[in-house]
């Protein structure tokens, strides 16, 4: 478990996961309603070099951003609980980007089989704790560079 003690945590926290994505990595961000995961996908974000404000999607359910080098699909599923339409995910998770998605419970059939999932729980106002969950190589590998970088801080 990853213990995030304020906003500065969570930033570096993002600049490290972010280090280790490529074109079409898909990471799931679950987690209560303000535990953090818009926080998190702005943090990404900045780190991938969006210039753009990135905030909840809730609305649009997808907004695709540019960064310096990959694009980012920011998707959030919240709206879509018991819902029964396709609105044209593989699309999304074919494109070469890196996608985030909230709420990815809420669309699970049509999530790719490998993804990693961070899980943000809160634990007060300002600290939050994080889990990762690897389905996949690619996505271990990922979670162990993660955790071996932060261990070394």
């Amino acid at each position: 478990m990853i213990k995030i003690k304020n906003l500065e945590d969570m930033e570096v926290f993002g600049g490290i996961l972010t280090k280790y994505l490529s074109a079409g990595d898909v990471i799931l961000l679950n987690g209560d309603l303000g535990a953090g995961k818009t926080t998190l996908s702005q943090f990404i974000g900045k780190a991938l070099g969006v210039k753009r404000n990135i905030n909840s999607p809730t609305f649009n359910i997808i907004k695709s951003y540019q960064g310096h080098h990959l694009k980012l699909h920011h998707m959030d599923c919240y709206r879509l609980e018991n819902a029964e339409e396709d609105l044209g995910f593989d699309e999304y998770f074919e494109d070469q980007a890196v996608i985030l998605i909230e709420w990815s419970q809420f669309i699970k059939p049509y999530l790719p089989e490998t993804s990693l999932t961070i899980e943000i729980k809160t634990i007060s106002p300002s600290e939050r704790s994080i889990e990762l969950k690897a389905i996949g190589k690619h996505y271990l590998d990922i979670k162990e560079s993660i955790l071996r970088e932060l261990s070394t801080d």
